[in-house]
C-alpha cells in the first residue's frame, strides 16, 4: 500500500489486515520501489498485489508503475485517484492497472475491487498450461526433413 497520506495509507492497511491480508506500506512512490525489489530480490513472489495513489510527491504511482514493468514485474496494480488519467492510460497501455479506484472510495469499494483483482490473477495464472518439453515426445521416426 503506498500512499503520501498517512491516515489514508494507516485506514487502508488496517481494513486489509483485519480482513485476512498482509501489507506492507510505503509513504512514498521511491520508498514504495525500494521496498519491493528489495523484498523480491529474495522472494520473488513476496507480493501479489500493489495498491498506489496516483498522485505523490518525488515518484507518483504512474512512475511507480513504469520503474516496476522496466524491472519486468508483472505485479498486478491497483491505482487509487481522484481523477481519471485516461489520457496517461492510452499513451502508455502496457501500463494499464488492474484497477482504478476513484476517490473518494468506501472500505466496500477497496476490498471488493482487491478481490476482484486477486481472483482475475489467480484465474489467468491457472489458464497457463506450460507447453510440453520437446524431450517428453516421442521420436519422430520415419519423418524426412527438407
Amino acid at each position: 500500500m503506498v500512499d503520501d497520506d498517512s491516515d489514508i495509507r494507516r485506514l487502508n492497511a488496517e481494513v486489509l489486515k483485519s480482513s485476512g491480508y498482509e501489507v506492507d506500506t510505503a509513504e512514498d512512490g521511491e520508498v514504495g520501489l525500494e521496498k519491493v525489489l528489495h523484498a523480491v530480490s529474495y522472494a520473488p513472489d513476496s507480493y501479489d498485489l500493489l495498491i498506489t495513489d496516483y498522485q505523490m510527491p518525488k515518484l507518483s504511482g504512474l512512475d511507480l508503475v513504469k520503474k516496476l514493468r522496466a524491472e519486468r514485474m508483472a505485479l498486478p496494480v491497483i491505482i487509487a485517484t481522484g481523477t481519471l488519467p485516461k489520457e496517461k492510460f492510452t499513451q502508455c497501455p502496457w501500463l494499464q492497472p488492474a484497477a482504478i479506484l476513484l476517490k473518494p472510495y468506501t472500505v466496500e469499494e477497496l476490498l471488493g475491487t482487491v478481490r476482484e483483482v486477486l481472483r482475475a490473477t489467480v484465474s489467468a495464472y491457472a489458464q497457463v498450461k506450460l507447453l510440453p518439453d520437446w524431450r517428453s515426445q516421442p521420436p519422430a521416426s520415419g519423418l524426412q526433413l527438407r
